[in-house]
């Protein structure tokens, strides 16, 4: 592994570290490629501030910051430009539209919310509710069916709680769609790292057993969090057991 295109910066209120030290952490462990893709801003309703995500006016700080730094690094790794982006019906239009009046190389798909942040629920939350699995897919579904993403970041993020029947039936929904529409799906490091609900092997052996395809992401938010698979004790071994081949290479622009 010599590429990471999950990498946050303290714009987002709950990251440390300068896009330097990132940038030096990747180059020391020998990455050829460095994606940055902070939480997107989103053009909420007047009054409503998230807590994890940069505002919209910082955008062009955001971007200034790391167009210089590609500029600086430019002969020992590239840098690439690009967000986390939580899909929503309701403000997906009006978020694109501001994003490509700057410099944008990619984005990937990350879902926190179902429908959306205003209005929905936080999906890592513990549930046994069926319908808020089903609401998850769905918007997750509808989000790839934009054609825009590069990949799907922690697609098992959902903390399902639930039977493993009603579980399954839901995600194969989600795979489905995933290998269909060609948009890999991420093994998350941090949610690894940190011991949390995901990556899960009820999601990761429905995966591989349908042939979906993989990428692996550091979720750094720190810049020691900059890793490849044999920094992490028991990562292989995850991947080994649900015989997880990925690959790195990332589709770059959008639609």
């Amino acid at each position: 592994m010599d590429k990471n295109y999950h990498t946050h910066t303290t714009r987002c209120k709950h990251a440390s570290g300068s896009e330097r030290e990132y940038i030096e952490a990747a180059i020391a462990k020998g990455f050829k490629e460095l994606g940055f893709s902070d939480h997107v801003p989103q053009p909420y309703p007047e009054g409503f501030t998230s807590g994890i995500r940069m505002d919209m006016d910082e955008l062009a700080d955001y971007t200034d910051t790391l167009v210089a730094l590609r500029e600086e690094y430019k002969d020992r790794i590239k840098i690439l430009i690009g967000y986390e982006v939580e899909y929503s019906v309701a403000y997906f239009d009006k978020l694109m539209k501001e994003l490509r009046r700057y410099p944008l190389d990619y984005i990937i798909q990350g879902q926190h919310f179902a429908p959306d942040e205003v209005h929905g629920f936080y999906v890592g939350y513990p549930t046994d509710e069926e319908d808020k699995l089903k609401a998850y897919v769905d918007v997750t579904i509808e989000g790839m069916k934009t054609g825009m993403f590069s990949y799907l970041a922690h697609p098992d993020l959902i903390n399902y709680t639930g039977d493993d029947d009603t579980y399954k039936r839901h995600m194969c929904h989600l795979i489905a769609a995933a290998i269909d529409l060609r948009i890999p799906l991420e093994i998350n490091f941090l949610g690894f790292t940190d011991g949390r609900n995901y990556p899960c092997d009820r999601f990761f052996s429905l995966a591989s057993k349908m042939g979906a395809t993989f990428i692996l992401g550091c979720d750094a938010h720190r810049p020691t969090q900059v890793q490849v698979p044999s920094d992490i004790e028991g990562l292989q071994e995850f991947l080994d057991r649900h015989n997880i081949n990925y690959d790195q290479t990332l589709k770059l622009g959008l639609v």
